[in-house]
């Protein structure tokens, strides 16, 4: 009987403490004698500040309540009912430039060990970031605008389940005693705001409220998400704050906090609330009276010049031009400030190449790390602006292995600025033309490089929504990635049209040796002129020589490479084209294949040359190569210098190239955005 009443008698211990760890709350009006855990930088002032973070560089700081919290009585998987509120100050170094935020979460351990500062927020890193293994539910103040998270702005408060793309969020500010009218709050002014987060078990709902400290909590909360958090948070979690910074420094301060499972929090009393620092703090009393009066005002009136300089100077320096109509692009318009510091104020030695549509850099982007190819293009006129702006940011949905990703766009004043992704092994100009064994390519790279800028060109002709027209196919603009994979780049002469209408009349555009005869006569770009490009493009890689080439004896005589091959397959030697740096490790059949398809796609009358969906089925073998001889190619075929009219086309500018300075080209610069199309 007695073992009963004892068993008894722990079961009631065991129901009154799990009651009390299930009712758990506590307040803190400033957090002087508190007991928080800390870690990374994180520290509490003498006057009874938490301090997230402290003035270094890429630092992260946590503070934590040291106990865990139950959410649940155990005999429920609901999780129960809780709200919390704090007041929060975050301050830059700079008034319009901020580091990162800050996160309220609640955690399944004490700290976070593995996570990373920056964009991270101290919250987690790059393997861990979005796995449903976290258990991790998080409120951030975000004062940085990441595009990998997908965030909607650079001031926003968002609720976070395991991750960092925010499950909802919203921009950071507060609606009025009546709901109707909205006024926004910058997070990071350096002045103290209150914000309550509130979970209904019942109801599983989530309600986020933000508001300036001398305004009594509004009615309408900022956000508000239907969530049930049963899955995500364990039976008993630890609560606290996680901060970091990046490149600005920035504190991150919270005055005070108060927390309650199941019930509604304490309110703060803001009076007793500790006072965030200010300048005359910082300065030395006794050192003052030394100085004198006199000599602090000086320096005072010196520092506000050089400061007025300063900003004047920074806000020309990153002055863009924006319009109305470039709202809806939305994450593909870049930051010129962002492209500065990614190419380190384009320096010289992040030089890419040059040419006459502008100048490329090589650049890592400060937040995401991401490496970037930057052209600058330089530009006066606004005449056809909008349309070529919509233009790229079409073609930056393109998405396909063998293309190069066109990110985004930058504009300012008198140039615009295109953000490529970068490709680590530079184009393939430089591994054809460069007479170096290091930059030599097999047979076998080749023809994949071959097969794989076909596929891309198909890609765009008629695999995606519209018809896109690259218009400057030529091997500076094929780049390598690190697996030396071709992909098929710079797309600042594309144009694009619907399925089944004819493009429009244009300036003729593009590089000499690669522009087919009806493209100079005409001045319309079509898939077929792209494919008479692409011709050109085959000869080059097969032969390892431009398409026209001067005789290094005589400089005013070329070899028009066409004609050379041609030559070639008259006699029955067509093998004899080949690139000497070859070797004999190749495939006769598949050189052969790819010299008899560049001549086939070279003729001169646009209707004999085959569509890219037959020039991939010739390279993988599925359409057997016509006989060349019954196509009635000649000379007069395939000659640049025969064809009608070409010999009264001929223009030499400097052409963009990505790793060699120059390049014989056709082309009319001004037309990119002149308003020529």
């Amino acid at each position: 009987m007695s073992s009963k009443l004892l068993a008894l008698f722990f079961m009631f211990v065991t129901l009154v403490v799990a009651s009390e760890d299930n009712n758990i709350s506590f307040t803190y009006n400033g957090f002087k004698s508190s007991h928080l855990y800390l870690d990374g930088v994180a520290e509490l002032t003498s006057n009874g500040l938490l301090r997230l973070t402290n003035d270094s560089r890429q630092q992260k700081g946590h503070a934590f309540y040291p106990n865990p919290i139950v959410f649940n009585n155990g005999s429920s998987s609901n999780v129960s009912s809780f709200s919390t509120t704090f007041v929060f100050a975050i301050k830059s170094e700079f008034p319009n430039l901020s580091g990162h935020g800050i996160v309220f979460v609640l955690s399944p351990t004490k700290g976070l060990p593995n996570s990373l500062p920056s964009q991270y927020l101290g919250l987690f890193n790059e393997s861990n970031n979005g796995n449903n293994n976290n258990h991790v539910f998080g409120l951030e103040l975000d004062t940085i605008m990441n595009t990998e998270f997908d965030d909607i702005n650079d001031n926003h408060v968002g609720i976070d389940i395991n991750g960092l793309k925010s499950e909802k969020s919203a921009s950071a500010g507060y609606y009025d005693i009546d709901g109707n009218e909205f006024k926004n709050l910058s997070l990071f002014s350096g002045l103290p705001m209150q914000i309550w987060l509130e979970y209904d078990g019942v109801k599983k709902k989530i309600d986020v409220t933000l508001a300036p400290i001398n305004v009594v909590k509004p009615k309408q909360p900022l956000l508000s998400l239907n969530k049930d958090l049963s899955s995500i948070l364990n039976t008993s979690m630890y609560v606290g704050f996680s901060s970091s910074t990046g490149s600005i420094l920035t504190s991150h301060y919270i005055l005070g906090w108060s927390f309650k499972v199941n019930g509604q929090a304490q309110n703060l009393v803001i009076s007793e609330l500790p006072k965030l620092p200010t300048l005359d703090e910082k300065h030395d009393s006794k050192a003052i009276m030394i100085i004198g009066l006199p000599l602090i005002s000086l320096c005072l009136i010196l520092m506000v010049a050089i400061a007025i300089f300063h900003f004047i100077k920074r806000k020309k320096m990153f002055s863009e031009l924006h319009e109305d109509w470039e709202k809806d692009y939305g994450t593909q318009r870049f930051k010129y400030k962002d492209l500065y510091f990614a190419t380190k104020g384009f320096k010289e030695k992040e030089l890419l190449g040059t040419g006459g549509f502008g100048r490329v850099y090589k650049g890592v982007m400060p937040i995401s790390k991401l490496e970037v190819a930057v052209k600058r293009v330089s530009h006066e006129s606004r005449q056809g602006m909008k349309e070529f702006v919509a233009e790229i940011v079409s073609i930056g949905r393109l998405r396909h292995r063998n293309l190069v990703p066109l990110l985004g766009y930058c504009r300012r004043k008198g140039e615009l600025l295109l953000v490529y992704d970068y490709m680590q092994n530079g184009s393939l100009d430089k591994y054809l033309h460069t007479k170096q064994q290091r930059f030599t390519l097999n047979w076998s790279q080749r023809f994949r490089i071959i097969k794989g800028v076909a596929s891309g060109l198909f890609y765009l002709h008629e695999e995606w929504e519209q018809v896109v027209i690259h218009r400057d196919i030529k091997a500076s603009n094929v780049l390598l990635d690190g697996e030396m994979n071709g992909r098929l780049g710079d797309f600042g002469l594309s144009r694009l049209y619907d399925h089944g209408t004819d493009p429009q009349t244009t300036h003729v555009v593009g590089t000499l040796g690669y522009l087919a005869p009806e493209h100079t006569r005409t001045g319309k770009a079509t898939t077929s002129s792209d494919v008479y490009s692409f011709g050109a493009f085959l000869l080059e890689v097969v032969c390892g020589k431009r398409p026209i080439e001067q005789v290094r004896e005589c400089e005013s005589e070329s070899i028009i490479l066409v004609d050379y091959v041609y030559d070639c397959w008259k006699r029955g030697e067509i093998i004899e084209a080949k690139d000497v740096n070859l070797g004999v490790d190749y495939v006769v059949e598949e050189v052969e294949l790819v010299l008899k398809l560049g001549l086939l796609c070279s003729h001169c009358e646009a209707l004999a040359r085959p569509s890219m969906r037959q020039v991939l089925r010739y390279l993988e073998r599925d359409l057997q190569l016509p006989d060349l001889s019954f196509l009635s190619l000649s000379s007069m075929g395939l000659s640049y210098g025969q064809c009608e009219n070409f010999q009264d086309f001929g223009m030499s500018y400097p052409s963009s190239s990505m790793d060699r300075p120059f390049s014989h080209t056709s082309s009319i610069a001004e037309s990119l955005l002149s308003g020529g199309r």
